[in-house]
């Protein structure tokens, strides 16, 4: 049975006064800098250029309007009114709904432990960044053999170049790391791969080949795992006291960071290529059922609805404050930044691609010369497709045996990736060729660092709130114990990410532990406002706040649309998981078509914690309702003892 919603006159703290904002400013930059994050940076921009152009931004933002701004205006709302965290919302909303509450702080804290570890990464390259030249610019020396003279090796490393290039066109095998090929005095992974990957995947993670193989905890990232924590410690060892000063500079900087690479960007050659590629729409794609799935979902991650942290957030707000507006403006930025954040990422990818694309032309024109005894600087980059269309039609089988590179500009501009790959590999590639390159490693990885620090405020908010308001501690307790204690926890919980194998955890963590759960969280929470609370009711609530009664657009998304949108998306994205086999790609040196990473399947053991993290944090909604009803019967049942007439 629904209660009424009305504020909590203990506020948060047992009896004393609830904290609140300084001003307006803190809360909107705190809301924005929870919603906007690594994704925002990372993930976007791949979508966006998968799924044609500028084409994507439709669904995009029919998603946003029907499904993202509607919930995020319950969140805040609700939050607003009850004044206490996402446990004690649901249950004011129904008792039988307090296992929401307790599976979006599940969530939360599944996500804390492989978020806070992805700023555990960014913190090693950002410590590294302070060097010149990049330590991953090159390959290192293998200190176990003996280098041959620098003439040699360079000899030899540009004849191997060129053989692998061939044998990559041909679809060959790839040689043993060992074998012939090998040039002295580099480490052959380095070698077979390239300088970033190597960097990425053995100076970094030290992956091992299968995620069965645990390895054994990596030293330097467990220093900077601690290093992490204690930085979030600091900053929310007071809640929004502490957070709410810190908000300014880690909301903040990010957007200063994207200017600078935007503006370094567009002056830089290709940058122009990189954004015609990225929004040139193609409507076609629209017709594609996955492209308005990831669309909606990526709307929905975005936003970070369904953590709890908005509720967390909102729930520190005066009574009176305009909650309505903040939603709007708040999913506004937070969707402009995804925009923004793209044109500064890919007019640098523009020239990263126009770069490896003029250098694909000079070893074809290197081989040309060398082979049809060209004079030097004969043929330069403008001149190349002439004088090849020339030599084809005039002596075609020496042409052919010389196994000319293609080189298309759009081949390169191709080359996507999404998460870590994009930040860790493709990225960090492109700074390599911008001069400066270590003040601009600085400046990328800083950004990031401050980014993911202003989504983890709201992750720790969506974890200490609820246990403020349900009491777990004393009330002479402090507040800084109870969250060093909850810090302590998911450093202690995430260390299993510092092992070998820990790459191959995360990626389980972020695919299995919150997609499917926030998705029924978020449909309980639409359905728990609109049929179980009702919708007139609720407008009632928030015409006291705001002295404005929500319209026919928020009333209808919040009873029709926004529910069976849900529903879809959740049926859309059970099927899919359903059809997309438990794999994982491994980083194995033996891997015959290395350095392309092998497709493994996941053992039993670990294709059962992935099911375990699909449905572990749901377990308590139906938990939960269960022992609520099994306690009413128990009520109903004492209550028709007490009535009987005693002999």
């Amino acid at each position: 049975m629904a209660c009424a919603l009305g504020p909590d006159p203990r506020g948060a703290d047992g009896g004393h006064e609830r904290p609140s904002w300084d001003n307006r400013l803190q809360y909107l930059l705190s809301c924005i800098g929870f919603a906007v994050g690594l994704g925002n940076i990372w993930r976007f921009p791949y979508l966006c250029q998968t799924y044609g152009g500028g084409a994507f931004l439709i669904p995009y933002f029919v998603a946003l309007v029907l499904e993202g701004i509607p919930l995020f205006h319950i969140e805040l709302a609700i939050g607003q009114h009850l004044r206490t965290g996402s446990v004690g919302v649901w249950k004011a909303v129904s008792p039988y709904l307090g296992g929401v509450g307790l599976g979006c702080l599940t969530v939360s804290f599944l996500v804390s432990l492989y978020y806070n570890t992805v700023l555990t990464w960014v913190l090693w390259y950002f410590l590294n960044s302070f060097q010149n030249p990049l330590p991953w610019g090159s390959c290192p020396l293998d200190l176990n053999r003996t280098a041959s003279s620098p003439r040699t090796i360079m000899y030899e490393l540009h004849s191997r170049g060129e053989a692998c290039r061939a044998r990559i066109q041909a679809r060959a095998p790839w040689p043993a790391l060992d074998g012939p090929s090998r040039v002295p005095g580099f480490e052959a992974e380095c070698q077979a791969s390239s300088p970033v990957s190597y960097f990425w995947y053995r100076r970094t993670l030290n992956v091992t080949a299968d995620v069965s193989d645990s390895g054994s905890i990596q030293w330097r990232l467990l220093a900077c795992l601690a290093a992490s924590w204690a930085v979030v410690y600091v900053c929310v060892i007071r809640g929004i006291e502490s957070t709410g000063k810190a908000i300014y500079f880690t909301a903040l900087f990010p957007y200063l960071v994207l200017t600078i690479f935007l503006i370094r960007g567009l002056s830089l050659p290709g940058a122009v290529e990189g954004l015609t590629y990225l929004f040139t729409p193609d409507v076609r794609i629209l017709q594609s059922p996955r492209v308005w799935l990831d669309a909606a979902t990526q709307i929905f991650f975005s936003l970070s609805l369904a953590f709890g942290g908005h509720i967390a957030f909102a729930s520190y707000n005066p009574p009176r404050n305009n909650c309505e507006k903040d939603a709007v403006i708040i999913s506004l930025v937070n969707s402009l930044t995804s925009l923004y954040a793209s044109i500064a990422m890919f007019s640098v990818l523009g020239f990263k691609a126009a770069n490896d694309h003029g250098r694909c032309l000079d070893r074809n024109i290197l081989r040309l010369i060398n082979a049809f005894e060209l004079p030097d600087q004969s043929v330069d980059r403008d001149d190349y497709a002439a004088v090849l269309t020339h030599l084809n039609a005039t002596q075609p089988e020496r042409v052919a045996r010389l196994g000319l590179e293609t080189c298309r500009l759009e081949d390169f501009l191709d080359k996507s990736a999404s998460g870590t790959g994009l930040a860790f590999i493709i990225f960090t590639e492109a700074i390599l060729h911008m001069p400066g390159a270590p003040g601009w490693a600085v400046l990328f990885f800083g950004m990031l660092f401050t980014l993911g620090l202003s989504s983890m405020f709201g992750n720790m908010e969506s974890i200490i709130t609820p246990l403020l308001d349900m009491g777990v501690t004393h009330r002479f307790v402090p507040k800084e114990v109870l969250t060093g204690l909850a810090c302590l926890v998911c450093f202690l919980s995430a260390i299993c990410f510092t092992l070998q194998s820990g790459n191959y955890w995360l990626e389980i963590f972020d695919n299995y532990a919150a997609p499917l759960n926030l998705m029924v969280f978020a449909f309980f929470e639409v359905v728990g406002v609109a049929y179980v609370y009702g919708v007139q009711r609720f407008s009632d609530d928030i015409e006291s706040m705001t002295g404005r009664r929500p319209g026919l657009y928020w009333q209808v998304t919040w009873k029709v649309v926004s529910p069976l949108l849900l529903l879809t998306i959740f049926v859309a994205y059970v099927a899919t998981l359903a059809r997309t086999p438990l794999s994982y790609k491994a980083w194995d040196t033996q891997y015959v078509w290395f350095p392309s990473r092998q497709e493994k399947s996941y053992p039993g053991w670990v294709q059962a914690a992935c099911v375990l993290l699909c449905f572990l944090p749901i377990l308590w909604v139906p938990a939960v309702a269960l022992a609520q009803l099994l306690a009413a019967h128990r009520r109903k049942k004492d209550t028709g003892r007490d009535r009987c007439p005693k002999l």
